[in-house]
């Protein structure tokens, strides 16, 4: 019988191989190796009918074979018994410096369990991507799996191509529409065994038919988080992402998740959550609460950026220092608030229950969330949309026909989402030329307003964000720190106003966003 160490010929190949590896499975026998004269790599499946032809031509490589011939005969003896003699194996066969951390929640939580079902929720930073690389390794190595799927955000998936490739030197296929078509007649879920894959292409009803045929020894999801159910009462209303949680759960073996972001705080939206990894461990919303005071949930680990050292116990991050400032909108914004949403609600009560219509009513909320980012910003979005209606009143055709999915536009690109929201904008449910005349005057009349605010610079937010930079400049001058600050914005039209805004208060300012 051919082992690992022996040079084999056969008609399989057309020189010796040096064998390094030999998987037995039912049906076939996978062997690993390189040949002899070229160094070229060898992974191929044989029959067991084949495999039996196979002969060794030299046995047990010894001392006084070439060096290099006996380091990979070392090599595969030592990689087949690894696991059971040094725990850490994967850690020595990756390209990373693990940190404490990490180690800890990959060996001393995950690889405890004997099924794993695991949320990571530890904050932006701690290298979750790391953990999950050193998890597939080590499962690989111990021969517990060899069907893996990650799914990531769609904008994500090259990120984690290119991690596990120059990290863990382990390759995957990205599996998406185009990828998907081309393998007419197949089901590339069931013929690749490592595949990435984003959460909204899986999530769809002509996709999951064809994922539910095949299962997973190792399933990963980043930013699991977005896999939501809501109760309303006695009613659960489960997203699209959540149902495909619920098969991936089905077809798995081994499951983790992985986000910073795990509880919205709603206890039962995060009972459900869990319930995706162990179905009924939690019997209710109550029992999560008590287990996380406890702080002896065995679901999940979470480690705050303050609680992450190196091996010598120096914190990795700096302390933060949270603070909420809290304002009250001025009478002009109050009223321009309101009657923004009296806009929204009276378009959405043109819908008459017409899924289709209420679609679009929903995404003029983006209004809403134009103003939440700032007045300037709900004014450029106005003034956009005053244009595109009277666009529309000059050309006669009201643009209804407009595809909205809320969840998978927020994980485009920035770019990419700033124009599927720029589309959104443009629609109208006016009926005739006489109700769309109505919704421009309506909308005028919002401009007016939005424009007297910015102009009467009467925005409460934007003079409460003054005084935090003058006094965070102060406080740091006073710690004879380095005085940069640094802001986050949703909007685009909110970056370039906050610049020049800054700017005209005698700071110097530089910005970065998702065009660039």
């Amino acid at each position: 019988m051919v082992k690992a160490g022996d040079i084999v010929k056969g008609p399989f190949w057309d020189e010796p191989v040096l064998v390094s590896q030999i998987e037995q499975h039912d049906q076939y026998v996978r062997i690993i190796g390189y040949t002899k004269n070229t160094n070229r790599g060898i992974d191929s499946l044989l029959s067991q009918s084949d495999f039996g032809l196979l002969k060794a031509t030299e046995s047990e490589i010894d001392f006084a074979a070439p060096s290099e011939d006996t380091f990979f005969f070392i090599e595969a003896t030592r990689f087949n018994y690894a696991s059971l003699f040094d725990p850490l194996l994967a850690m020595s066969v990756s390209r990373i410096d693990p940190l404490p951390f990490q180690i800890e929640a990959v060996y001393g939580y995950i690889l405890r369990q004997p099924r794993i079902r695991f949320l990571i929720a530890d904050d932006p930073g701690a290298g979750k991507t790391i953990m999950s690389g050193l998890l597939i390794k080590e499962l690989k190595m111990r021969k517990l799996a060899n069907k893996i799927l990650i799914v990531v955000p769609g904008h994500l998936k090259e990120q984690w191509i290119r991690e596990m490739k120059e990290k863990f030197d382990e390759r995957f296929v990205v599996l998406d529409r185009g990828v998907y078509r081309s393998q007419y007649g197949e089901n590339p879920w069931q013929t690749n065994d490592q595949i990435i894959t984003s959460i909204d292409f899986a999530k769809q009803e002509d996709i999951l038919p064809a994922l539910n045929s095949a299962s997973w020894d190792l399933v990963i999801v980043d930013e699991a988080h977005k896999m939501a159910a809501y109760t309303y009462g006695d009613k659960t209303d489960k997203t699209q992402r959540y149902k495909l949680g619920e098969t991936l759960s089905r077809l798995s073996n081994h499951l983790v998740f992985l986000t910073a972001t795990p509880h919205k705080g709603d206890p039962e939206n995060f009972r459900l959550f869990l319930d995706l990894l162990y179905p009924g461990f939690f019997a209710s919303s109550e029992m999560v609460e008590e287990s996380l005071r406890k702080k002896d949930n065995p679901l999940f680990i979470r480690r705050l950026k303050e609680d992450l050292k190196d091996f010598e116990g120096r914190p990795l991050f700096t302390r933060r220092f949270p603070k909420t400032i809290k304002f009250r909108l001025s009478d002009d914004e109050r009223t321009l608030y309101n009657e923004v949403s009296r806009y929204i609600i009276e378009q959405y009560n043109l819908t008459s229950g017409d899924p289709k219509k209420r679609n679009i009513a929903f995404a003029l909320m983006i209004l809403q969330r134009r103003m939440a980012s700032s007045t300037y910003a709900l004014l450029q979005s106005l003034k956009r949309r005053k244009e595109r209606l009277e666009k529309v009143l000059k050309e006669g055709e009201v643009p209804r026909d407009v595809k909205i999915d809320i969840e998978e536009v927020e994980d485009l690109e920035e770019e990419k989402r700033w124009d599927e929201e720029k589309k959104w904008e443009a629609v109208s449910l006016a009926a005739n030329e006489e109700e769309l005349k109505h919704e421009i005057a309506i909308v005028e009349n919002l401009i007016d307003k939005a424009t007297d605010i910015i102009k009467n610079e009467n925005e409460v937010k934007l003079q409460e964000l003054r005084k935090a930079i003058t006094e965070g400049f102060k406080k740091i001058q006073e710690m004879n720190g380095n005085p940069k600050i640094l802001i986050f914005t949703e909007s685009k039209d909110t970056l370039d106003y906050l610049t020049e805004k800054i700017r005209s208060w005698g700071y110097k300012v530089n910005y970065i966003h998702g065009g660039m």
